[in-house]
Parts: C-alpha cells; structure tokens; sequence
C-alpha cells in the first residue's frame, strides 16, 4: 500500500506499507511533538492516531500552525478548560464561553456567579493535570435518546435545546461528555501551552502566538474592545437572546420580528450617539473609519453621514483607493507579490499635503489612480471645505496614526467598526467572528463581485493575515467603536450561503471549511430576508439595500 503524508496541504513524504498498519506505527510521538500534529484527516474526515489503514490513502496531517490547527489548539484548549471546570465544581454553577479577546478567549460563570482568584489557580491545575495525563480525546456518535440522557444528567439544557432529531456528534474524554461544532485534537498531551488570567468577573484562557508556539509574557488587555463586547452582551439581555436556541425560539413562536426591529434600533441609536459625539467635538473635521473585512464599513459610513446632516455637519467622502502609489514604487511580499495592503502602498506625503491643505481651507484637487495602468491620473475633481464640511475616510489604515501624523489630534475622530458576535450556538460553542464575517463575505462576493465560494475560501487566509498586520494593532487607538454584528444574521444568511458551501468540491483544499461552516448553520432556523430593513448593515451583503455601493 502506498500512503502519501500531506503536511498542512503540501506533500511531506511517501511511504509504503507491506501490511495493514495503525497511523500510530507510520508517524511516531517525536515527529507529531516536532511538527505540532494535532489530528489527522483521510478523505476528508478526521482520524486519531489509532486509525487502521487498509487501503492507499492521503494523510493530511493538520498542525498547529495551519489556520485549521491552530483552531483545532484553541477549541481543544476550550475542551480541557470545560472539562477542568467539570471536575473542580462538578455540575453547578455551569461556565459559558463568550468571546474572543486578545490572544485568547472570556468566559464567565453562568447566572451572574463570579470567578475567584482561588479558582483560576485550581483550574490552571487541574488542565495542567489533564494535559499530564495524555488522556485521548474520541469522537463518538450518540441517538437523540442516549445525548439526552447524557447531557441531562450533566445539566446541559444548552445542548438539549440545540438537539436535532438525527444522531449527535459528541466527545469524549476520560467519563466526560461536550459537544463541540469543530474537530479537536488527539490527545489532551497535544495542549501543552496556555495560561488563565484573571478578569473580574470571569477569566481569559489564553492561547499561544499563531506563528511561534510561545505566550507573550504580558497580556496586552485590548480594554475599548472588551466594554464594546459587554456593551454587546448589553444588548443580547434586551433582546433576551443569549444563545441561538432562544433565537430559534423566536423564529418558532413569531418574536423575530420583534428582536429585529429592537436590535436594528440599538444599532441607531449608537450611530446617532457617535455623531453627537463628533458634533460635540467642535475642531473635528475629519472622521477615519477602518475595520476588518465584511464588517460593513461602507453602510455605517452613509448611516454615520445621515446622522452627521441631522447635526448640522456635512460629510464630505474621500476614496483612499486614489492615493495609491505608482505600481513600480509599491512595496511586495516575499513571494513577489504587490503588498496593497501595506501602508507604504499609499502615497503619505501626498495624503497629508492635501489634508492639510484642506483644513486650512485652500482647494484641492483630489488625484485618481488607475488600477489597470497602476499610475496615477489627473481627476479634475477639485474640492474644499466649508465651514460645517467633515471629511469622511473610509479605508483599513484609518487606525494607523502614520496615516494622518501631520493631523492634530483634536482635528479628526477615529473609529473601528466590526462584525464583534457574542451569540453562542451553546454554552460551550461561540460563533467566532471571524466565521461571521467570512459568511458575510461569502454571500456578498458571490452576489456583487462574481466569486464561488471556493475562491473566498481560498483567499481568506490572506485576508485575515493582512488584518492581522494591519488592523487588528491598532484598534485601541479608536476613539469610537461600533459593533455591526446582528444577532439574527445567519439565520437571514442562511438560505444564500447554504447552496453556496454545497458547491465547494471534495477536491477543493477548502472543503473541510466548507462543511464546517455548514455544521454551523445547521443549528439556526431560516429568518425571512424581507423582515430586514432597507436600510440595515445586513443589505449591503444580500442586497436590496436603500443605499447605491
């Protein structure tokens, strides 16, 4: 038999079997510690070390460092942690997974119980203790009457409430039971690296860098991000929707409307209390709004636009795409490709030499840069500010304060939009915002901009690099941040991106992506597209919005 082992999707080496044989024999402990091999997959499902091979097969070996497997560490992190919590307080209170922060995750106890320092210190323990064990961590597959029993006697009504009529997926480790929607790793030796730091009234599990496996000694706590996540949090207890179950609720018993209609009035409402802000600020004139992929920027920046008029203010949009470089001075990647993303690709000097010729009220003309060509062409577009005129800035860098150094401080507000989720399939199960923003984008550039989902899928990993080079830094020098996300998105998404995942081939190196992401959805009812508002950040990525893009 012939077995080629594919590391991260890229050929490692051949080997050939004279018999049948365990994954066990074929790959040993030394090379799975070196490599930081968490998990195994054959035709597109996940195995364990013990798997029997029978035939010629393909290996792919997922590893930490793979954008798969470092969210395989962390959801396995999440396990031991869940787990560890089980041991040390057995059955009650329960502990609930809210969100990302940082470079790891919040969690708090459930029902307004607060953590301890006494308890951070006897959970790192007990993981410590479980990692020490190399306890085997197996996939199991349960009937609905089996997983009730189960999770009734572990007091999880979160689970129960999500339980389809079919079998359920489950893990199992050591008498313990969760559910969790992605795969985990082999073994509970493989989470070698982590720590919990305590933040009243819950805790953060960190987990290690993506690119080095080490922790950074000092945790940066990104605080701006953290109240925009409680302020969130806020408004799911207004809504009374914590967990998709309560929104399938709503579904079931004709409440959704009522949970749009309120949550698209918060959304408002936050608008109108940043423009006042910005109208209150009366040297401002200038607004830069930047954010990651999918999170809505340009539908704020027209809502924030309206709202800035109500207050006598008048917007006045510059594209950042016309203040690219030429294409021979723009800065490359190490594979050779253009790096547009990069800060360096626009022309600064240029930038502030007309923002400041702006501000002190001289007129401009505002360059246009030709993308086919890659140079730059007259425009003829000359523009100046009035007195009550604000210039809006839409683009990644907006954060950054190298973009606008030679502004004022006083003279331009700052603000980070994105897509910060904190509705939880279960206790234990958050919906990632990365994944709802990718969902987003998804529907969007099949609609808009002509690509399969495969082709997003592909090109993601890229994306969420350049965020992480170039957004994510700097998000605490916002001013203002504004969480696009809305509780009942993929509920709406659902039906577009459903047909979408089913198209991504078994051949496609995304498919495994692909069905993770249907896994997701399949625990959300279907909400009727036409109760979204024409006006509400979810148009701009299914369309019929009032606003042209």
């Amino acid at each position: 038999m012939r077995v080629e082992l594919r590391l991260n999707c890229d050929h490692y080496k051949t080997i050939t079997l004279a018999k049948e044989s365990k994954i066990e024999n074929i790959i040993t402990r030394k090379e799975i510690c070196e490599k930081m091999i968490l998990i195994f997959r054959i035709n597109h499902e996940y195995v364990n070390y013990d798997y029997l091979i029978t035939e010629d097969c393909r290996i792919d070996l997922i590893t930490f460092y793979s954008p798969e497997g470092y969210r395989i560490y962390q959801n396995t992190a999440i396990f031991i942690l869940t787990k560890a919590f089980h041991n040390v307080f057995s059955l009650k209170p329960k502990i609930v997974i809210e969100h990302s922060i940082g470079d790891g995750v919040y969690a708090e106890k459930f029902n307004g119980n607060i953590f301890t320092l006494d308890d951070v210190k006897a959970l790192k323990r007990e993981m410590k203790s479980i990692v020490r064990k190399k306890l085997p961590i197996r996939k199991q597959v349960l009937g609905t009457e089996e997983a009730t029993k189960i999770f009734s006697r572990m007091n999880r009504k979160d689970v129960l409430a999500n339980l389809k009529p079919q079998k359920m997926e489950v893990f199992y480790c050591d008498n313990f039971y969760d559910y969790f929607v992605s795969q985990l790793a082999d073994n509970t030796a493989l989470i070698s690296l982590f720590d919990i730091v305590y933040h009243s009234p819950g805790i953060i599990l960190r987990f290690p860098e993506k690119k080095k496996f080490e922790l950074k000694r000092k945790f940066d706590f990104p605080q701006k991000l953290f109240l925009t996540h409680q302020e969130h949090d806020k408004w799911l207890k207004i809504l009374r929707v914590h967990d998709v179950g309560a929104l399938n609720k709503a579904v079931e018993n004709n409440g959704i409307i009522d949970v749009i209609q309120v949550e698209e009035a918060l959304h408002e409402k936050k608008i109108v209390f940043i423009a006042e802000q910005i109208w209150r600020k009366n040297d401002v004139r200038i607004v830069l709004i930047a954010g990651p992929s999918a999170s809505g920027k340009t539908t704020f920046a027209k809502r924030l636009s309206i709202q800035l008029k109500v207050n006598g203010l008048f917007p006045r949009i510059i594209s950042l795409d016309n203040y690219f470089l030429p294409r021979n001075l723009t800065p490359k990647k190490e594979n050779g490709d253009y790096d547009f993303e990069n800060i360096n690709a626009l022309d600064l000097k240029l930038l502030n030499k007309n923002l400041q010729e702006l501000l002190s009220g001289k007129e401009v003309e505002i360059p246009k840069y030709n993308f086919i060509s890659g140079k730059r062409e007259r425009s003829y577009n000359r523009i100046s500010l009035k007195e009550k005129d604000v210039l809006v800035i839409e683009g990644i860098h907006g954060l950054n304060e190298k973009l606008t150094i030679s502004i004022p401080f006083n003279q331009k507000v700052k603000i980070y939009v994105s897509a910060l989720n904190n509705l939880n399939i279960d206790a234990h199960n958050r919906i990632a915002t990365t994944d709802s923003r990718l969902m987003r984008r998804l529907v969007r550039d099949y609609h808009f901009r002509g690509y399969s989902a495969e082709q997003t899928l592909e090109r993601w990993d890229s994306v969420r690099e350049g965020e992480d080079r170039n957004i994510f830094p700097y998000q605490e020098n916002a001013d203002f941040m504004f969480n696009s996300a809305l509780t009942y998105e993929l509920g709406v998404l659902k039906k577009y991106l459903v047909p979408l995942l089913k198209k991504v081939g078994k051949f496609c190196p995304k498919y495994s992506e692909a069905k993770r992401l249907e896994k997701i959805l399949l625990h959300l009812e279907h909400i009727q597209d036409n109760y979204v508002p024409s006006n509400s950040i979810l148009r701009e990525f299914i369309g019929n919005s009032i606003f042209k893009y």
